[in-house]
């Protein structure tokens, strides 16, 4: 049987500019992918049900047989697996006005259409509470909880490596995980307020003050004397230094100076150039208000911190300036002083005075030498989704 991770629709456009470039699947929040929690928890591989751009690079399902699809912005229990587990054919599983899972016959479902099907099929309750990504800030709003989760999950069973003695530990030791090949020398590791886990060949650099909950994702790292308040996520490859606050690299980005962030979600392959800030509270401490893709204009996010959100490829320059709820779209290019718009669309070049387009095949090198320095390339798949945001956010580009 099939096991498939659908977008939501409402949900897919509510999550833009991060989901220009990905299912909602394959947002990281804690230290895995919500991809990658279904899987470790079903033990087994997953499929994608979303916009067909995306398919090159997160294959859907082939064949008509049964299929089981599971709504992709949940982040799953072992509680709600089970209720899923027990769904007859042509049966649904709701919380809410929430469609969590369904399983389907031997029938062929696409994006267009799969939700109005499954409006047809017999719908289940789920009575228990659950946790699903409705916006772009709820990513670091939940990631202690998927912290946590998640470090329960994946140390299970498995002893950390030896913690050198150059450590100051604050709390429980046993809080702290370090997989193969993971280093911290000469750090302060505080775990009274949540875990703090490194994964292999992870690194936390002599002089660094850690609150948790922290994941530290495969071969990242903490530069020297960073400073980082919980909970936050570095995904795998990234790098930072500066202060840090509640904030989640997707993957492959770098904050590596200093410089404050907070409250914020940073997608893979970024760049912030040393002295990158960005505010996080407004100063009437008012509500921060975000733009949301799917009404086209700003709405209230009902919290008082949130920072910044980095779609993929996205680069800002030495001693950048982000304001309050800043959205930055994929492959934009920002410098110069004074705080950009709040809202810029993927593709753009500049900062406060002006912002022009960024020809596509100039941000495609640009992408392309990143890629390079951690030995990877882009792929004709990456090429054809970067090329179909570059024509969605035209008309984005124009209004500004």
């Amino acid at each position: 049987m099939n096991i498939i991770l659908f977008d939501s629709h409402k949900t897919r456009e509510q999550l833009l500019p991060l989901t220009f470039t990905r299912p909602l699947a394959d947002i990281r929040v804690g230290i895995m992918t919500i991809r990658e929690k279904w899987e470790h928890l079903l033990a087994s591989s997953t499929f994608s049900l979303t916009e067909t751009y995306l398919l090159g690079k997160f294959p859907g399902a082939k064949g008509d047989e049964p299929s089981l699809y599971i709504n992709g912005a949940v982040l799953p229990t072992e509680d709600l697996v089970a209720a899923i587990r027990s769904l007859g054919a042509l049966q649904s599983l709701k919380s809410g006005d929430i469609l969590v899972a369904f399983k389907s016959e031997k029938q062929h479902l696409n994006y267009e259409n799969f939700e109005a099907i499954a409006k047809s099929f017999s719908a289940v309750n789920y009575d228990k509470d659950i946790v699903s990504i409705k916006h772009s800030w709820d990513i670091f709003k939940l990631n202690g909880y998927a912290i946590e989760q998640d470090f329960e999950w994946l140390t299970k069973g498995k002893t950390s490596e030896p913690l050198s003695a150059t450590n100051t530990i604050i709390g429980d030791p046993s809080r702290i995980f370090l997989s193969k090949g993971a280093k911290v020398e000469a750090a302060i590791l505080n775990t009274t307020a949540g875990p703090i886990y490194l994964g292999e060949d992870a690194e936390i650099m002599e002089g660094t003050t850690v609150r948790g909950p922290l994941a530290l994702c495969d071969h990242a790292a903490l530069k020297m004397s960073a400073k980082v308040y919980g909970p936050t996520t570095l995904g795998p490859h990234c790098k930072a230094g500066g202060e840090l606050n509640n904030v989640v690299f997707l993957g492959y980005s770098n904050k590596a100076h200093d410089g404050f962030l907070g409250n914020s979600v940073i997608g893979e392959w970024c760049n912030l150039g040393a002295d990158t800030n960005n505010s996080n509270l407004k100063n009437n401490y008012g509500f921060v208000d975000v733009y949301d893709y799917g009404q086209g204009k700003a709405v209230d996010t009902g919290l008082t911190f949130c920072g910044l959100i980095m779609a993929d490829h996205a680069k800002a320059g030495i001693n950048t300036m982000f304001n309050t709820g800043t959205v930055v779209g994929v492959s934009s290019n920002i410098f110069g002083g004074d705080f950009p718009p709040k809202f810029i669309p993927s593709f753009s070049w500049g900062g406060a005075q002006w912002l022009r387009t960024f020809t596509f095949d100039k941000s495609l090198e640009v992408a392309q030498k990143m890629m390079e320095r951690r030995g990877l390339s882009l792929t004709e798949a990456d090429i054809t989704i970067l090329k179909m945001v570059f024509d969605r956010e035209e008309k984005n580009r124009k209004s500004k």
